[in-house]
């Protein structure tokens, strides 16, 4: 993700900050931008309006979409609309977010917003925000961090140390991804069963339907040691892999 702050007054032809913000990330990203997920040293820049893509790797094909702000928010992120990117994240079809593997989105990661007032020009349209809280540590590959880039070795070894999640049936991973979080939100790499189960709670409101909470965890819990993110030690105890 590119932490920009843009405190100056918009440039002629712009109507606030937010526009200035968006033009510089997106000649910086197309000058500075690769792929995480092959070794292509660069990314296409699409054409305008290109339907929730911005760039596109040339060689492997993997989408990206990238996001700005005037002021970054390390909490959420202003998205499209809400029906749009949950209907993307049933299918499969959400781009990179900049940079976000695909895989890492859930549900729980989409905040829908209230409808635009009957004034408006688009009224009752309802969009939506991407919740960067809600993401698992795991997924947010930083390419620039405090003003330093990170190098494309280490960017896409870290993505490469994530990509099984994406051999993960899109329908399954929410569940895996918020067992995730989760564990993140234990702040200690042992763990064990109990320390999960006290967010019994917190799973049962993202997933109504489901009456059996705890055998899902302990199910995801089988997953991820299978992915190689966590090993299990014994009688309910488990550790994270760094």
């Amino acid at each position: 993700m590119l932490n920009l702050r843009m405190d100056t007054k918009p440039a002629a032809g712009y109507r606030n900050p937010c526009q200035v913000a968006r033009r510089i990330t997106e000649a910086w990203a197309e000058g500075n931008l690769y792929c995480m997920s092959c070794d292509s040293d660069h990314v296409a820049r699409l054409p305008c309006n290109s339907r929730a893509i911005d760039f596109l790797c040339p060689k492997c094909r993997s989408p990206y979409q990238l996001k700005s702000s005037r002021i970054w928010n390390e909490q959420r992120v202003p998205d499209a609309g809400y029906k749009a990117m949950v209907e993307a994240l049933r299918t499969d079809s959400i781009p990179n977010l900049l940079l976000i593997p695909s895989f890492f989105f859930s549900v729980a990661a989409v905040e829908q917003r209230k409808p635009l007032a009957t004034t408006a020009r688009r009224a009752g349209w309802v969009g939506c925000n991407i919740l960067l809280s809600e993401i698992a540590d795991e997924g947010k590959i930083r390419v620039v961090s405090q003003g330093v880039p990170t190098s494309q070795e280490q960017v896409r070894i870290q993505y490469q140390r994530v990509k099984p999640l994406a051999g993960v049936r899109a329908e399954n991973r929410g569940w895996l991804l918020d067992v995730m979080r989760m564990i993140r939100r234990i702040k200690r790499d042992e763990f064990d069963l109990q320390d999960l189960y006290s967010f019994e709670r917190d799973l049962s409101a993202i997933y109504p339907d489901n009456r059996n909470v705890r055998p899902k965890i302990r199910q995801q819990l089988q997953v991820l040691r299978n992915l190689g993110f966590i090993t299990f030690l014994g009688g309910g105890h488990y550790r994270v892999i760094r």
